[in-house]
């Protein structure tokens, strides 16, 4: 795990020391090395800062020219195959045992697309042509890394994070609204959009090439090499019974696991002691001859609390287990972090707990693997199988009725919802007994009306359904995810919507919030579910294998079950969150007044003051809870304040 970063096109005279402060900016991805390669001809500068895992001999050192001298290359990631291809290559001279030195001979003997189709990785990488004297950028299948691009002025930059990027001489950027309304719906920035007009991420199994001859603002077009619209548009295997799918998916969880154990340094995984991380290390502790490192964090409020989970597992399975139990305000320390570690607003609340957990294995190891991607492919979150009931129960009926009856919910108030509530609940049965009645009606009113099972879809995953109306002069910008989502053939909406997730939630909100998080303490992190061919694998699998009977993961259950008892895993889906609305009405409240004071919000002119402010209101006194919505204003504007300290209002903490 490293960081990149580079220009092509750049004039002026300073190419090398404008290519190491761009690098600089994000030492920490790589805090074992640095390195620059510079053609001033072309006006071209590749930068990277490394963070040894392979090879941690000079023979690793990037930039890395290729045997022949034709190709220069920086990449951020792994190559998992990589041994299996020098294998394929056959008789070359090698200069080391890295695997970005067999990514190199791969494109010489094979060219740019084979090598990336051949290769089982996560990967960001720059690669100058230099007797075509292009640059070729490219990135993952799935996008667990990031890589950023675009043009200042007439030079082109890329970089793994947008502060190298910011490090640029004379960096000048607008905020593109468009992408700023998509950030209040999904509370992350979509895919292909960046925070700045006119920088952009490259999309997920895609490779791009531009010419040292293009001119300024020339937007080479990005080329698939590998898509997950394909892979979910396959058959599904219903051949395939119980228990031979239960033994299939074994072995390949088993081989991408074992792949993703190489490592030159210490290596371990986090341990929530959920369905996803258990299987993860379960199948490391199977195909290790020493107890697996494993590490948790733990809170001591209830409904937040995965520790006592993760010990038991990690205790049935005999690994080396590591668990921390942080305050409130060990948790609410790393908020102030949050606008430099995320680079652009990110409003995900677990990426608080998340970096905690990170900076926890950072003291012990420099490579965690993780069980992400498990909820996506297999069926995990509970709006895969409650949207489906959802829309089941409401299709038959009018939309012009439903619509009534929303309008007829939200009338009530939630306070007077309570109070209705309270009023009957002695003769209710215990499982009908519900806090937050009111809150809880209006969000169903806020469903029942969609017009089909799309719009469904967006309303269950947005926390602002209509952000143009919030962000000043703003377009809601199109994303890349909803594009894909269209073109898929599929007919069961479960599915719709895990693929929906796939190529949007898990690239733009999961994938970067572990980067960063881990990142920001030198960890690299990596995730065998998302093994492209456990991705293929699994969208081959009939609906029925994922969820059965209500119940998400089921053939993933199948599989930890051999390993570990079922009454240590099954238990209702936790969230890996804080208890952010309390936070807000305590802790964090002078902090967010500040940051929601409406003549704030007016200097600034990004948002429309009355509705933060009234939904702020109603958080404070209690009537709502507007946890996330707030969040997301929040971040923003704590992303703000760090790129204008004068604006920034303290943190306390008690």
């Amino acid at each position: 795990m490293c960081g990149i970063a580079g220009v092509l096109k750049h004039t002026r005279s300073d190419l090398s020391l404008v290519v190491a402060e761009m690098v600089q900016a994000i030492r920490y991805r790589g805090p074992d090395d640095t390195g620059v390669w510079c053609d001033p001809s072309a006006g071209l500068g590749l930068g990277h800062a490394r963070l040894s895992i392979l090879d941690l001999s000079p023979s690793g050192h990037q930039p890395m020219r290729s045997a022949s001298g034709r190709y220069v290359i920086v990449f951020n990631g792994e190559i998992y195959n990589h041994l299996e291809l020098r294998e394929q290559l056959g008789n070359v001279p090698w200069r080391g045992h890295s695997d970005t030195e067999t990514l190199l001979a791969a494109v010489e003997a094979w060219g740019i697309e084979k090598a990336l189709q051949t290769s089982v990785g996560m990967f960001a990488l720059a690669l100058w042509d230099g007797v075509e004297q292009s640059l070729i950028l490219a990135r993952d299948r799935i996008g667990e890394k990031p890589l950023y691009y675009g043009w200042h002025r007439n030079t082109f930059l890329f970089a793994s994070e947008l502060k190298a990027m910011e490090a640029y001489p004379g960096w000048s950027r607008e905020i593109d609204r468009g992408a700023l309304a998509c950030f209040m719906r999904y509370a992350y920035i979509p895919l292909p959009h960046s925070i700045y007009a006119g920088i952009r991420k490259l999309l997920p199994g895609t490779y791009l090439r531009l010419a040292g001859t293009s001119q300024g603002g020339q937007w080479p077009e990005p080329k698939p090499y590998w898509s997950a619209l394909a892979a979910a548009g396959q058959d599904a295997q219903f051949d395939l019974t119980d228990q031979s799918a239960i033994e299939e998916l074994d072995q390949l969880l088993r081989d991408a696991v074992r792949r993703q154990m190489v490592a030159d340094v210490p290596l371990g995984a986090f341990l929530s002691g959920g369905i996803d991380s258990s299987t993860v290390v379960a199948l490391m502790q199977a195909q290790s001859s020493r107890p697996v490192k494993t590490f948790t964090i733990g809170f001591q409020e209830d409904g937040y609390n995965e520790a006592t989970h993760g010990k038991a597992v990690a205790q049935h399975l005999g690994t080396e287990h590591t668990e921390l139990y942080v305050s409130p305000s060990d948790a609410r320390s790393v908020i102030p972090n949050l606008p430099s570690m995320y680079d652009e607003p990110f409003a995900d609340v677990s990426a608080i707990p998340t970096h905690l957990v990170a900076r926890l294995a950072r003291q012990h190891v420099t490579v965690a693997l993780s069980g992400d991607g498990g909820d996506e492919l297999f069926g995990g979150y509970n709006r895969y199988a409650w949207g489906r009931s959802i829309w089941g129960a409401i299709a038959p009926v009018p939309v012009a009725l439903r619509r009534m009856t929303a309008g007829l919910m939200t009338r009530v108030s939630p306070e007077r919802w309570d109070q209705l509530g309270r009023m009957v609940r002695p003769g209710l049965p215990a499982s009908l007994r519900m806090s937050a009645l009111g809150d809880k009606i209006h969000k169903l009113a806020g469903v029942i009306d969609v017009a089909n099972p799309g719009e469904l879809y967006q309303r269950l995953v947005s926390q602002h359904c209509e952000p143009d109306s919030l962000v000043i002069g703003a377009t809601e910008s199109g994303i890349w995810a909803d594009e894909q989502a269209r073109l898929l053939t599929r007919q069961d909406l479960s599915e719709q919507m895990m693929f929906h997730d796939l190529v949007g939630y898990l690239t733009d909100d999961i994938l970067p919030k572990v980067d960063r998080a881990a990142m920001a303490v030198s960890l690299e992190t990596r995730m065998p579910m998302l093994d492209h061919r456990v991705v293929e694998w699994a969208w081959r699998l009939p609906s029925h294998m994922k969820i059965r009977h209500g119940l998400g993961k089921w053939l993933l259950r199948q599989v930890l079950a051999r390993y570990v008892p079922q009454q240590l895993i099954e238990r209702p889906k936790m969230g890996f969150g804080v208890p952010l609305d309390s936070w807000l009405r305590r802790d964090l409240k002078d902090w967010a007044e500040a940051l929601l004071d409406e003549g704030r919000l007016r200097r600034e002119g990004y948002f429309a003051p009355a509705l933060i402010r009234s939904k702020w209101v109603e958080h404070l006194s209690g009537r709502r809870n507007w946890q996330y919505f707030l969040w997301n204003v929040l971040m923003f504007q704590a992303w703000l304040s760090a790129h204008d300290r004068s604006l920034a209002p303290a943190l306390s903490h008690h």
